[in-house]
């Protein structure tokens, strides 16, 4: 692929001198050196906006651009050694477990067909909105919404409105869902990644999401109730008629899903202190085989999974890939910017220490929530709970128990307000182009974020005044 030739000639450059290499020091650095990740998350937000079909057909090399933007003037002013060590440690303890992952929950998902058609009454539309805020944390965001979707919009292809249905389904199943385990969504993972324990979430916010969850559940029942009672809101034919009833083709997919679980569980919690050093990084024996197992999964549910189940479900590697080129670049030019925020009232991001820190010199959990979660609604909440996490000071045992408010604060704000915009998850946007390509008519950009404002900010608040004061 001819964007990624910078990245492959500054590997080639950098990887020689790799044992040479020293520890980055954020006081050292400007903040200049954040350009390239401001850049690239600049370009997700905007050039969809903008420059869609230049976006949708180059995205891949204005990833690349910006990540050599990075690479090579680093490695340049610091030497080949301490930018390839950064660069390999970036890769293999951070970009390539949270590639497979979501790669193998991706695709498990995209196995797995729901045949029939529900009638998309307000309890029903309910219950499967429910139904998916359960499963977002067990299977992911990702695969959740890949799996719920479809049938959700059958079940109300016979009514006349049906956005503020997916809506709701953004909100609930492609967000505040995942916030439990770090197998929900990409933050948590990478927290996981970091040490924390992966009961430690459930453990700290389940409050919080149950509010948030319930309250949204509520709100939804009220509104499609009102739609429900309308007169014209029946159409006068069903598109897809009962033919047959409810069930599963692809089903083999859901032991799958079990062995992803039973995967993560146990590189958490088995500790056998063997690991390998690559390049001056880590590589510990549970995430190893955890990760090659989550690889082998992959290739068994496209191995098992009939073609037919991936025709009906429309499966398409496209935005997987997406995804991995923007998170590739993202995970490289982010590497400076924890440096600056690790070095503290010392380094370049002093001013943002101090937002979100008490005259006493204690964390303020309700600054490190919004701080979190406004960056989260307009950029990516993965990356963005790396930054914050670090500027916690990126201890997890200590994250975990004397600043367990903070940390909650942090998960909390990262994954609810991903659900800001369109652009704050990645689910966000494949739910949006599978809705639009079956034909629903869903807000615009700004549209959708006035539905958001009117419904989420108004719960983020009590939240706030509840739990994060």
């Amino acid at each position: 692929m001819s964007h990624a030739r910078p990245v492959a000639l500054a590997l080639a450059l950098l990887l020689p001198q790799l044992a040479l290499a020293a520890d980055i020091d954020g006081r050292q650095l400007s903040p200049l050196w954040g350009v390239p990740f401001a850049g690239i998350l600049l370009s997700v937000a905007l050039c969809p906006l903008l420059a869609p079909s230049v976006w949708h057909h180059h995205d891949g090399k204005i990833t690349a651009a910006w990540a050599a933007a990075f690479l090579l003037p680093f490695a340049a002013v610091f030497g080949p050694a301490a930018a390839g060590t950064a660069f390999v440690h970036a890769l293999l303890a951070e970009y390539v477990p949270f590639v497979i992952l979501l790669t193998a929950l991706f695709t498990v998902a995209g196995g797995i067909f729901v045949r029939g058609n529900l009638h998309g009454s307000p309890g029903t539309n309910t219950a499967i909105l429910a139904t998916g805020a359960v499963l977002a944390s067990v299977m992911g965001t990702t695969g959740a919404s890949m799996l719920l979707i479809r049938p959700l919009i059958r079940a109300n292809d016979s009514r006349r409105h049906k956005a503020h249905v997916v809506v709701f389904f953004i909100f609930i199943v492609s967000n505040a869902g995942g916030s439990l385990t770090p197998l929900g969504d990409p933050p948590l993972f990478l927290g996981f990644l970091k040490g924390v324990d992966f009961f430690w979430t459930v453990q700290h916010i389940f409050p919080e999401t149950l509010f948030l969850v319930g309250a949204l559940l509520g709100g939804f029942w009220l509104l499609d109730a009102w739609y429900w009672r309308r007169r014209e809101e029946a159409l006068p034919v069903d598109p897809t008629p009962d033919t047959r009833g409810i069930g599963f083709a692809g089903a083999r997919n859901f032991w799958l899903l079990a062995c992803i679980v039973a995967l993560v569980l146990v590189s958490g919690f088995w500790k056998p202190g063997v690991a390998f050093e690559v390049a001056g990084t880590e590589v510990g024996l549970p995430g190893l085989l955890r990760d090659l197992g989550l690889v082998a999964i992959t290739f068994a549910s496209l191995r098992l999974t009939p073609r037919a189940v991936h025709e009906a479900n429309q499966f398409s590697w496209a935005p997987m890939q997406e995804v991995a080129r923007l998170f590739a670049g993202i995970f490289l030019t982010i590497i400076p910017v924890i440096a600056m925020l690790r070095a503290g009232v010392d380094g370049p991001f002093a001013a943002v220490i101090r937002a979100v820190t008490r005259a006493d010199g204690s964390p303020d959990p309700a600054m490190y929530f919004w701080a979190a979660g406004a960056l989260s609604s307009f950029l990516d909440n993965a990356p963005t709970y790396l930054v914050f996490f670090n500027t916690a000071g990126g201890d997890p045992a200590v994250l975990m128990t004397t600043l367990a408010p903070t940390l909650a604060a942090i998960s909390a704000g990262a994954v609810f307000m991903g659900a800001n915009t369109y652009i704050g998850n990645a689910p966000n946007l494949m739910v949006k182009a599978i809705a639009e390509d079956r034909g629903v008519r869903m807000p615009s950009f700004f549209g959708y974020m006035a539905w958001s404002g009117a419904v989420l900010l108004p719960l983020f608040a009590a939240m706030t005044l509840i739990w994060f004061r």
